[in-house]
């Protein structure tokens, strides 16, 4: 119908000219003008101006269905592709914090608790205590910080902790039975923000492994900044089986961590200690 229309609406404007001129009409035109008038003249606009509604409507009609009948656009398939990633990259980060901060203070409760059971001492029961009262403490924060930024997704990531705030962490994994001896060399507060703070968390997933499977063990922390690059290290001496490579969602944490920041991450025994080592770009 529009084709027929876009075809004899312009043949009928200039039919209309031909006898307001005094000429015979198109006789294969589907609306036949009689007679011979000069004031066919003034109805040559309508048709012409028909025609050009029709076009603008059946242009727009075809807009609308259009995206119903072919399906979304290569681009608009490919800007909904990159949301759903960005979303399923969210989730990981998300999921990564909570595995982190909850496991590795129900890590070091547990350590607590059942030290400050075998051993029976009043004194070192109520240090137990206070150990695993700042670690739940801490634990709170942190939760209420990721919580946080599942609620405000526009919140800045900058209250999360760096390695400039190591020293709690290593304080906790000590008030634990841990003996951790640690030696830190070039300017932590150099390194950039993303770098530092997954630094932290690879520290604290480090730490929480060794309590979690070594228990109470002599720990060698190393952490240096140079050339370019923070360097993480973490040693402690093989207690019992060797765990399997890949195995446990931690040190695929930790892998992850140091991928997403284009470093690299090495985890498995090492001349009879089982040490994790990091190396992050720092630009």
């Amino acid at each position: 119908m529009v084709s027929f229309l876009t075809i004899h609406l312009p043949m009928l404007a200039t039919d209309l000219v031909a006898t307001a001129r005094g000429g015979a009409p198109d006789p294969s035109t589907f609306v036949q003008v009689p007679g011979q008038r000069w004031w066919h003249a003034l109805l040559v606009p309508l048709p012409v101006l028909l025609l050009a509604g029709l076009v603008v409507g059946a242009g727009r009609l075809i807009t609308v269905l259009a995206p119903r009948l072919l399906g979304p656009s290569p681009a608009e398939r490919l800007a909904a592709l990159e949301t759903r990633t960005e979303q399923l990259l969210e989730r990981t980060r998300i999921a990564r914090e909570l595995h982190d901060t909850i496991g590795h203070a129900l890590t070091v409760a547990v350590v607590q608790a059942g030290a400050a059971r075998a051993t029976g001492d009043p004194a070192f029961t109520d240090r137990a205590l206070e150990a695993i009262e700042e670690t739940g403490r801490t634990a709170l924060e942190d939760l209420d910080r990721v919580l946080g930024i599942l609620r405000e997704p526009e919140r800045p990531v900058s209250s999360r902790p760096t390695l400039v705030d190591a020293d709690r962490l290593l304080e906790s994994a000590r008030s634990s039975g841990v003996t951790v001896d640690a030696e830190v060399t070039g300017p932590l507060d150099t390194v950039p923000g993303p770098v530092a703070r997954e630094g932290y968390r690879i520290l604290q997933e480090s730490l929480t492994n060794v309590l979690r499977h070594a228990g109470p063990v002599p720990v060698r922390v190393g952490v240096r900044v140079a050339d370019g690059a923070l360097l993480l290290e973490i040693r402690n001496p093989l207690a019992g089986k060797v765990p399997g490579p890949g195995r446990g969602s931690g040190l695929r944490g930790v892998r992850e961590r140091a991928a997403l920041l284009g470093g690299r991450a090495r985890t498995g025994p090492h001349e009879g200690d089982w040490r994790v080592r990091v190396e992050l770009p720092l630009g």
